[in-house]
């Protein structure tokens, strides 16, 4: 009993007493009447030249290269093993390492024939355009029969195509698209360079459409920036007048402050000087009440001593003048009281009175002024919406004339116009005068050499007649009369008014 062991890309291969088939194992220990084989699984490249022929009956060479081992499956390994390991006819073989020629000459039998038969079905032009589809048939049908025998395609390069012998179809194809891409280049070119003068055409074209565009935008902002200009010189003017009206009513509060500030000062002035006064009158009174007491007191005191036998009678005449006196100082005491506060409520009611007016002026004042700011700034808003209503106004009218005539006639000027020029002539009592001076052509104007100096004299009356109705001149007697004087005097047979003249009568 032998024990083997197996390299890393080799297995072993037992066969014998007690194994049905193949035992494929790493290692494993040898009984008697058993036998071990060893086989590699390493692959193996080889190239092969295939000449073919495709549906259009050319032929070709096929270079390839393929790379084919074992696969390294169960089932794989045993068929490898049972079919393809050691030479061809040897039996007593104990490995394989050598005998890879009819592994070779089996695979390379293989790939041909299904080669050839996935070329003869194709084109030339399907094995240049599907080169990867073409590829994959190849395996996939080499594959299939492969497998049979446990080999497994790792990989398969398929080179360039060559003529066979005596055939220049390869190199008359590469002549081909080579004057193909040389011609291909030269019709590159020409429309490249067309496509640069067109773009060069277009470039400018945008460059002109950009610089309008960016003009028309730069108008559209200064005409914006005017209008933000005129909304904030409006906005100006109302903050101004806002601030002129707050440093009015802070003025006209100061203002009031000051005057009431002045009459508490008068105040508080009548308060002291009513005080003063109060005291004034009540010392006068004290100082009176003093003196009397003093020479009431000296007279009793002469009578007490002069008259020490009526010290009862005395002493109470100088008790009584003594309450005497003290009533008649209360009196004035109190008298003094009443007229300082007669004199203090007179004057906190003329103070309450002097402050109610002031407060009552600074309220009239507040609210009027108030009243004007509130007026004037409605006004300002008033007049800012009505100067945008005539802005867009203008713009519809299509400008500020159109805009003109619409408030013309919205507000009947061109109505008060014509009463205006109505009332105007109205009154005037124009007179139309036509006359007929008879006609001046025809036969007989013809033969008639006088008919001019006619027609000037049959003018006259209508003229001087117009004269005299407009300014009251009548022409001179000796020239003519007017229409109207008395008819025996005149000369001519016909009546005035008819177109001729009268003369005067001569004497």
């Amino acid at each position: 009993m032998w024990y083997h062991v197996s390299e890393p890309n080799s297995y072993l291969a037992i066969t014998g007493v007690n194994i049905d088939s193949v035992r494929i194992a790493k290692k494993a220990f040898v009984k008697p009447l058993q036998k071990v084989t060893k086989f590699s699984i390493t692959p193996f490249d080889f190239s092969l030249q295939l000449q073919a022929m495709t549906i259009e009956k050319l032929q070709f060479t096929l270079p390839a290269v393929f790379t084919i081992g074992p696969d390294d499956t169960p089932d794989a390994l045993r068929k490898y093993a049972s079919l393809l390991t050691g030479q061809a006819g040897d039996t007593n073989s104990q490995s394989n390492s050598s005998g890879r020629g009819h592994v070779q000459d089996i695979v390379k039998g293989i790939i041909e024939g299904e080669t050839r038969v996935i070329v003869s079905g194709m084109s030339m032009d399907e094995i240049f355009k599907e080169r990867k589809m073409f590829k994959e048939q190849v395996i996939s049908n080499v594959q299939g029969e492969l497998s049979q025998f446990g080999l497994k395609i790792y990989n398969a390069n398929v080179k360039e195509l060559h003529d066979t012998p005596g055939s220049e179809y390869f190199a008359f194809l590469s002549r081909k698209a080579h004057e193909g891409a040389l011609n291909q280049a030269k019709v590159d070119v020409a429309e490249a360079r067309m496509r640069g003068e067109i773009g060069e055409k277009e470039k400018q074209g945008l460059t002109a459409q950009q610089i309008s565009k960016i003009e028309a935008d730069t108008a559209i902002k200064e005409t914006e920036r005017k209008k933000d200009k005129a909304t904030a010189e409006a906005s100006f003017s109302v903050r101004q007048q806002e601030l002129n009206m707050e440093v009015q009513q802070a003025t006209i509060k100061a203002k009031r402050a000051s005057e009431a500030r002045d009459a508490e000062l008068s105040k508080d002035v009548e308060k002291k000087r009513a005080e003063m006064e109060l005291e004034r009158l009540r010392a006068m009174d004290v100082v009176k009440s003093v003196i009397a007491r003093e020479t009431q007191e000296q007279k009793a005191d002469a009578a007490a001593y002069t008259t020490k036998k009526t010290q009862t009678s005395s002493d109470a005449k100088h008790y009584q003048q003594q309450k005497s006196t003290d009533a008649a100082q209360y009196d004035t005491q109190k008298t003094a009281d009443a007229r300082k506060y007669s004199a203090e409520k007179a004057a906190e009611a003329d103070f309450v009175a002097r402050v109610k007016k002031a407060e009552a002026d600074l309220i009239t004042a507040e609210k009027a002024a108030q009243a004007t700011f509130i007026t004037r700034k409605k006004e300002a808003e008033g007049m800012l919406e009505m100067a945008k209503a005539y802005q867009a106004l203008s713009q519809v009218m299509g400008g500020p004339e159109g805009l003109m005539q619409f408030l013309m006639i919205e507000r009947g000027v061109y109505s008060d116009l014509a009463d205006a020029n109505a009332k105007a002539i109205q009154g005037l009592q124009p007179k139309i005068s036509v006359w007929n001076t008879g006609s001046a052509g025809g036969e007989g104007a013809m033969a008639d050499p006088a008919a001019p100096l006619r027609n000037i004299f049959q003018a006259l009356p209508p003229l001087f007649s117009t004269i005299n109705d407009q300014t009251g001149i009548s022409p001179p007697a000796w020239m003519a009369q007017m229409p109207g004087n008395n008819a025996s005097s005149s000369a001519v047979g016909p009546r005035p008014g008819n177109g001729q003249v009268v003369f005067p009568k001569k004497s």
